[in-house]
């Protein structure tokens, strides 16, 4: 599955996003510094109603925002060495929690999370386009 957007055009990407994953808890995001991770986090969150600060967790790892359906956390685990230290920091216990999770850099810990994890791929197109690819348990390619 595939997602292109436009900077000025995230939160109707993000409103896109959410119709197409009503049901999953678990987004893994990958992609380079830079790629957007964070920002259409932040984008996902608006949508839902959060209106708590919305940042990246890099030095905290884990950020929790409220939401009227329940708990957001978003991670960062671009600071860990490994599974163990994930472990270690409660990024499993989270994955397990049943609430929604955003996680960025999750190649740290892939062992960790729950098969039916979406896997997002984001890439700067150009200064003001992003793509997403979204994988998960199959290699559906159709368009979001």
């Amino acid at each position: 599955m595939e997602l292109r957007f436009h900077l000025k055009e995230i939160g109707k990407a993000a409103g896109q996003f959410w119709q197409t994953f009503p049901l999953q808890r678990i987004f893994a995001f990958h992609g380079g510094m830079g790629a957007g991770k964070t920002t259409f986090i932040h984008a996902l969150c608006a949508v839902k109603g959060v209106t708590d600060t919305v940042g990246s967790p890099t030095f905290s790892i884990i950020n929790e925002y409220r939401y009227a359906g329940g708990t957001i956390f978003h991670l960062d685990l671009y600071r860990l060495k490994d599974e163990e230290e994930a472990v270690r920091a409660g990024v499993e216990d989270v994955l397990y929690s049943g609430d929604l999770c955003f996680v960025e850099w999750p190649d740290r810990a892939p062992g960790l999370f729950p098969p039916d994890a979406v896997h997002l791929r984001l890439e700067v197109l150009d200064p003001d386009t992003r793509k997403i690819t979204v994988t998960g348990n199959s290699d559906d390619q159709n368009q979001f």
